[in-house]
């Protein structure tokens, strides 16, 4: 019989390859048919081990394969990356029970002749773990001649795609380009933002604390708590509305408000929801928050996360800041959280370096622009416009600011360390953008820029 986590986690991860899902959804959809919490967790572990170290196991497979992934069927890979991923990297598993379980799985799900090539490499990974070649770091990576050996590593041995490894060697310099990528590979750990609707930040680390979930405080964001690394999670049942999982570096994007954004503010990218309550704390009394998305299931999702964390300020409404927003304008503050790249996040997700390509950068930044056009019609004269995203690119960041600054005549800039006092000066670069990345902050890397209407002459 199958182990259930391994056809659980094989179904995780060809729904991912074939686009139908991204791997937090899918290992979501994978927990609800799964009733022991060690099966859960070994989903996870196997799936999102599979996404992080997918670059060194088909490097693997294909030399012990003895041929182009391409030649591999689809179902095989999945099959070949999930139990070469516990052969190599999951030391607590029984080789029998890995292989025996592979040339089972193949038999179901693909063919009975296939599972001769499976049982075949499988061993093969098995035999030669003490001796398995990966491209090797260079000995002076920087040298022009050194290049080729300097890619090959970092997007083989490192398991980043070949254009975002070249990408990221040209703009950084190898140094840093390989310290980013090993950040990316380790496991990120359990932020929380309190919800500061219904407690406070040394409440609920007590709560915890009693609970035997041990929390310190995050080194920059004012309400994060993180959970040290190895202990229990907080009970999913305990604290209810509490908090909210949330990056740190997503909760200093939401300090770009200010902490009195004034009464009325538009957040219109809203799901699934950690931004816009963060907004709801800030809000004054009399305030109200109109947050928006595009589709009926980050709707719901919206819904559920304002309703949980009780941000009864809240109004939502379906719009796409693709087009002209439905409102008449007003507001005193602005967010565009624009749907982009991701590549800021792949510590924590690291199928999306899989699931991008290079060319989806440009198409990205000139949709960011356009909402941020749209958005910046809404803004009342002296209100402010917040514009972020979780991406580590040039062309989503910066150059999305400088272009909407180029046509949009009536916004200036602000330094976003004038947008609240609480943002750390680290955070924020020469240009007065807020900017975190893995060195020195140790945070994933978001972008924020801040641009006030000039008040009718």
């Amino acid at each position: 019989m199958i182990a259930p986590a391994r056809l659980a986690a094989y179904e995780v991860l060809v729904a991912v390859s074939a686009g139908h899902a991204d791997l937090a959804s899918a290992l979501a959809s994978s927990r609800d048919r799964l009733r022991d919490e060690r099966d859960r967790a070994l989903v996870s572990e196997i799936a999102t081990g599979v996404q992080r170290w997918r670059g060194p196991l088909d490097h693997l497979i294909r030399e012990a394969a003895g041929r182009p992934l391409r030649r591999l069927d689809p179902e095989v890979l999945e099959i070949l990356r999930l139990s070469a991923y516990q052969l190599l990297y999951l030391t607590r598993v029984p080789v029998s029970a890995a292989v025996d379980d592979a040339v089972s799985l193949t038999k179901k799900i693909v063919k009975r002749s296939a599972s001769g090539l499976v049982n075949a490499v499988l061993r093969a990974l098995s035999r030669n773990r003490g001796r398995l070649s990966l491209p090797a770091r260079p000995e002076q990576p920087d040298r022009p001649e050194h290049r080729e050996a300097a890619i090959e590593y970092l997007s083989v041995t490192l398991s980043h795609p070949r254009w975002l490894a070249t990408r990221w060697l040209d703009r950084l310099g190898f140094d840093q380009a390989e310290a980013w990528m090993r950040f990316n590979n380790v496991q990120a750990p359990l932020t929380l933002r309190t919800n500061r609707l219904r407690t406070d930040v040394d409440a609920l680390r007590a709560g915890l604390e009693a609970l035997g979930v041990h929390a310190k405080r995050g080194r920059f964001a004012p309400d994060a708590l993180v959970i040290d690394h190895g202990g229990p999670p907080p009970p999913r049942d305990a604290f209810t509305g509490d908090f909210l999982v949330q990056d740190e570096a997503s909760q200093l994007v939401t300090l770009l408000v200010g902490p009195q954004p004034g009464p009325r503010l538009l957040d219109t990218c809203a799901a699934p929801g950690g931004k816009t309550t963060a907004f709801a704390v800030a809000l004054s009394k009399e305030g109200l928050i109109v947050a928006c998305d595009v589709r009926e299931r980050r709707m719901r999702l919206l819904q559920r996360t304002v309703g949980l964390l009780g941000a009864t300020r809240v109004r939502l409404v379906q719009a796409d800041a693709s087009v002209p927003l439905p409102f008449s304008g007003g507001f005193d503050t602005v967010v565009v959280d624009a749907p982009c790249s991701g590549l800021g996040t792949l510590r924590r997700d690291p199928d999306i370096r899989w699931r991008r390509e290079e060319a989806d950068l440009a198409r990205m930044a000139a949709a960011a622009l356009t909402m941020l056009d749209h958005a910046a019609d809404q803004v009342r004269p002296g209100g402010r416009l917040i514009y972020a995203t979780c991406s580590s690119e040039p062309e989503e960041n910066e150059q999305v600011a400088n272009r909407f600054l180029e046509r949009a005549t009536g916004f200036a800039p602000v330094n976003a360390r004038l947008a609240h006092p609480s943002l750390p000066a680290e955070a924020v670069d020469e240009r007065g953008h807020l900017r975190t990345t893995p060195a020195p902050l140790g945070l994933e890397s978001f972008f924020g820029a801040v641009f006030e209407r000039r008040a009718a002459a």
